[in-house]
């Protein structure tokens, strides 16, 4: 069993709001990844006095704590408790009734001999590897189908923010758990799995780079490190390069981006 992650900042200007581990326990018989990407809030406003990189560490390190020690709880179950007991950790001191309050993206995955659950919210990405290399990819789409119009404008994207026909984030609201995108599979058919931010994910949605089967070889064959370099290198190109699905919008025109985004991608052969 093996496992390895890697992060960079999308710039030395600001945190990186991304947060990742991965727990192996002593017995060698399971384990856990877990993969969060903070929400950045427009000019810093979201009614919390820590910041985003504090709720995603507390958030991940919640998740991670709880996924390897209560195996008797579902992934749902566990990010539920694991919203509550962040939101009650800044409960006295932030406004969590913000439409902005602290929130991140999830993908996280956990096994032991008999299977591999997963779970993702939002536009994070997990990839499961076969043992014929076949690769399955784990997506919670509902964000694709939220215009890109619609989330230049701050107020149209805050009424589509954790409601339904919007899409889901994981937040204050321990109900949001509901929404994930979850399963289970035998853990004979996974061999590898891997977990993406959309910041590392942009080598298959922005520039198109290849497939999420082309993806996961790269990270077999050069790691998590191997891949955040091929997608900065990609980002320094620019528009050049982008071609990928999220590159371009309806009319075939070429979206709007940020040049570089915090990315972080965790792989575990298992």
């Amino acid at each position: 069993m093996r496992t390895e992650a890697a992060t960079l900042p999308g710039t030395s200007e600001r945190p990186n709001e991304d947060w990742a581990a991965a727990a192996l326990p002593a017995s060698g018989a399971g384990g856990t990844v877990v993969v969060l990407d903070g929400v950045t809030p427009p000019a810093g406003d979201d009614g919390c006095v820590h910041g985003v990189p504090w709720f995603t560490a507390r958030l991940g390190g919640a998740l991670t704590e709880l996924s390897s020690s209560l195996r008797e709880m579902t992934l749902p179950e566990i990010l539920s408790l694991a919203i509550r007991r962040t939101a009650d950790a800044h409960r006295e001191s932030c406004d969590l009734s913000h439409v902005r309050t602290p929130q991140a993206t999830v993908a996280m995955a956990r096994w032991d001999e008999e299977r591999v659950e997963h779970l993702v919210l939002s536009d994070a990405v997990l990839l499961l590897e076969a043992p014929d290399g076949a690769v399955r990819a784990v997506l919670d789409a509902r964000l694709d189908h939220v215009s890109p119009e619609t989330l230049r404008s701050v107020e149209a994207t805050d009424l589509l923010r954790n409601q339904k026909g919007g899409f889901f984030t994981a937040a204050a609201d321990p109900a949001v758990a509901e929404h994930a995108v979850t399963g289970t599979t035998a853990r004979t058919s996974v061999r590898a799995l891997a977990a993406l931010t959309d910041g590392a994910g942009r080598w298959v949605e922005l520039f198109g780079e290849g497939d999420w089967a082309d993806c996961f070889g790269v990270l077999r064959n050069e790691g998590a490190h191997g891949l955040l370099r091929r997608v900065r290198a990609l980002e320094a190109r620019g528009d050049r390069v982008a071609r990928g699905p999220k590159a371009l919008d309806t009319a075939g025109r070429l979206r709007r981006w940020k040049r570089h985004d915090d990315a972080t991608a965790v792989y575990a052969e298992l």
